[in-house]
């Protein structure tokens, strides 16, 4: 029955950061259109945010496997 929790947080999370990525990419191409000279402060923030989306669910794998096995 645990297994079957993890496989589902895992799956959730896998599915939440893809959504996060997916709206901060569509946020920099949509202000990149509009404002073409701030490309490269929108970059970097993409850059920033990006990394910071995927580590709230890789957290909750870890700890989902902590609990799993520990």
């Amino acid at each position: 029955m645990e297994a079957l929790a993890v496989a589902i947080t895992a799956g959730l999370a896998a599915i939440a950061a893809a959504f996060g990525v997916a709206i901060i990419v569509k946020a920099t191409v949509e202000g990149v259109t509009r404002q073409p000279e701030l490309r490269g402060a929108l970059q970097t923030l993409m850059f920033i945010g990006v990394p910071l989306a995927e580590a709230v669910p890789i957290m909750a794998i870890v700890i989902s496997f902590l609990l799993l096995f520990g």
